[in-house]
Order: C-alpha cells, then sequence, then structure tokens
C-alpha cells in the first residue's frame, strides 16, 4: 500500500510541474515595471499595437498604452495625464514642451519619415502627361513642385491636361488631398514645403513672405473641402477603392503596407521633389518616461520594428533599404532626387496655416 501511495504522489507532483510549466508557456510573466501613457500622431498607432513591439517593449520594462492627436493639437490637452507625447515632427514637440512647462526636455528622434503623395495610376499617368509629374516606374514617380503649383495656381483641371478625357472620374481642380495644416504634422508641413518652392526656393521667414506665399496656400487647402486631423483616415479610405485620386501621406504609411504583405491596391508613389523630412519626436512628460525615446532610438529590436512598420531610423538608411528591397518599385530609399528643406518658425508656419483656410 505505502508504494501504491508513493507511486501516486509521485505522479501527483510530476503532473503538477508539468501543469506550471504549461501555463507559464500559455500565459508568459510580463517582465514590466512601467505603466505608461502616451499621445500619439495616428500614423504611429499601428506600430505601438504590434504585438511584437508590446512584447519588446514589455521586455524592456515598460506597458504602453497610447492614444492618438493631430500633432498640432497635442499643445492643447491636458497633458498631465499623459507620459510622453510623440508628434509627427519637432515644431509641434517644442509647442508641447512649453505648454508642459517643460524646459531642457530630453526629446529625442527615434525615426522619420518623408511625405508622399499616393495616386491613381490614371492620375500619375495624366500629371506625367501634363508635365506635372514623372514617371521612375510602373508605381513610383516624383511630383514636380513648381508645376504643379503653378497649375494650381491658374486653377487647373483635370480636364485641361493632356490624356485626361479617357478617365472620366477624373474631375475638377487638379489637387492634392492633405490633413489640416492647423492641427496635423502632415498638413502643416505639406505647407512648409510648398511655400518653399513659392517664396523662391527659401524657407518663408517674415510677414512679406508670408502675404507672397499665402494666397497660394489658401488656393491649395480651401479647393479641399472638409479636412482630416488625421493621415490615417484618408489613407485607408484609398486603399479601400475610395477618396481623392491624390492623397499626402507618410512614406511609412505605405512601406508599412507593403512590408506586412497587404495589398496595395491600385497604387503608384510620388515623391515631391521638394519635401520635408518628418523627424517624429518623443517627449517625455513624466520620470516613467524620460528612457522610452532613447530606447526606441537605439535598442536593435525596436529599430528593426520600427522599420517593419516602414519608419526610417535615424542614421538607418541601410536598415530601410535593406528592408524595402523587395518594393523598390514603389520606394526611393536613398530619397534620390529629393531637395529637402527646412521649415518656418512655429509662429510663421501656423500663421500660414490659418491664412491657408481663410
Amino acid at each position: 500500500m505505502r508504494r501504491i501511495l508513493g507511486i501516486l504522489l509521485g505522479l501527483l507532483l510530476i503532473g503538477g510541474v508539468l501543469y506550471v510549466a504549461l501555463q507559464g508557456r500559455e500565459h508568459p510573466r510580463s517582465t514590466a515595471t512601467k505603466t505608461v501613457r502616451g499621445v500619439i500622431g495616428s500614423e504611429k498607432s499601428d506600430f505601438f499595437r504590434d504585438p511584437d513591439v508590446v512584447k519588446a517593449l514589455a521586455a524592456k520594462g515598460y506597458i504602453v498604452k497610447t492614444e492618438t492627436s493631430g500633432s498640432w493639437a497635442m499643445d492643447q490637452l491636458a497633458l498631465k495625464e499623459f507620459d510622453f507625447a510623440f508628434p509627427g515632427s519637432s515644431e509641434p514637440a517644442k509647442e508641447v514642451a512649453a505648454a508642459a512647462g517643460l524646459k531642457g526636455a530630453q526629446e529625442t528622434k527615434p525615426f522619420y519619415s518623408p511625405l508622399v503623395v499616393i495616386a491613381r495610376p490614371e492620375a500619375a499617368r495624366v500629371l506625367a502627361a501634363g508635365e506635372l509629374a514623372t514617371m521612375t516606374g510602373k508605381n513610383s514617380g516624383t511630383l514636380l513642385m513648381g508645376p504643379f503649383l503653378k497649375a494650381a495656381a491658374e486653377d487647373r483641371t483635370w480636364q485641361q491636361l493632356p490624356g485626361s478625357s479617357a478617365h472620366a472620374e477624373l474631375t475638377g481642380t487638379v489637387f492634392v488631398k492633405t490633413t489640416d495644416p492647423a492641427s496635423s504634422n502632415s498638413g502643416a508641413l505639406f505647407l512648409a514645403a510648398t511655400s518653399n518652392v513659392a517664396n523662391g526656393n527659401s524657407v518663408v521667414s517674415d510677414d512679406a513672405g508670408i502675404e507672397r506665399t499665402a494666397p497660394l496656400m489658401h488656393k491649395l487647402i480651401s479647393v479641399q473641402g472638409a479636412l482630416e486631423t488625421s493621415s490615417d483616415d484618408p489613407f485607408r479610405a484609398f486603399i479601400s477603392g475610395s477618396g481623392e485620386p491624390l492623397i499626402l501621406v507618410y512614406e511609412s504609411q505605405v512601406a508599412s503596407l507593403l512590408l506586412q504583405k497587404q495589398n496595395p491596391g491600385e497604387m503608384v508613389v510620388l515623391y515631391p521633389d521638394t519635401t520635408v523630412n518628418t523627424a517624429h519626436t518623443f517627449v517625455p512628460l513624466s520620470d516613467d518616461a524620460k528612457e522610452l525615446g532613447a530606447l526606441l532610438a537605439t535598442d536593435p529590436r525596436l529599430r528593426e520594428l520600427a522599420v517593419l512598420r516602414g519608419f526610417r531610423p535615424q542614421d538607418g538608411v541601410a536598415e530601410f533599404t535593406a528592408a524595402t528591397a523587395p518594393h523598390a518599385g514603389y520606394l526611393n530609399p536613398g530619397l534620390t532626387g529629393i531637395r529637402q528643406v527646412g521649415t518656418p518658425t512655429v509662429k510663421i508656419l501656423m500663421a500660414l496655416a490659418q491664412r491657408a483656410k481663410g
């Protein structure tokens, strides 16, 4: 009897060990020690929702919860409720830091993304026929900002461009659909680039420059009608087959779609020949998030995951080029032939935005 009881106890012990091991496999213990809450631009939502990113952050001691806002509207939020803000560029980051009463905040720029215009193939071909764009491949090309802005100043319609008669869906004034430049980073930086071209290829830096460029900026924005505060909604509308024929988005949104092996549908990616790179800027608002920005910038696994979501890590051209090589037909990893320009001051850019909206 004792021998039988010993065997049974042994079996129960083994079973218990196996149960604990299996439970640990199914429900791994989180090593996260800090839960931080941040406000981010919508273009980074998929990155922070990515299960691999969640796992990598947990391994470094973080549970990150986020909500989205237009980058230029973040300084109007109750910032005390957040541990960090992560707008789409350094300009709204400065406004956030000032609104939060921070001096010498340890801002970090983990990754960046240029602005691009996604186009329906027929729209891209008509632009090329009208010498407003050039095609470098079936799914890629360059938007020629000088000729494009001249067409905008003249209120040129699709019907006035060569080859448009074969495409009844191309109607009305030619324009690029953007986000609201007063609240959204991509919309604001579109004005930064276009005002640069309109101002003789120099940054608008004074009231005289505003007066010179404001009428054209108003045409670019007012023709669009209702404006979104996020680049995510127009992008998803385009992918679903609806929306305007020309839409301003971040390159990261296109690259992420391709790298995640999702169907891009009928899309041509046009890189404006004059653009502003958007350095996504991390602003720590509490001690708990102070190290998170540096971690996003330097941790090899998080850099790899940022690339897989379409972002270009700082000093990471080689990483981005290697990862996107299978999709070179859509992208311009080296930004060949693209002129990158600076941005006006926050005060001037917001003045342009207000004049543009009327």
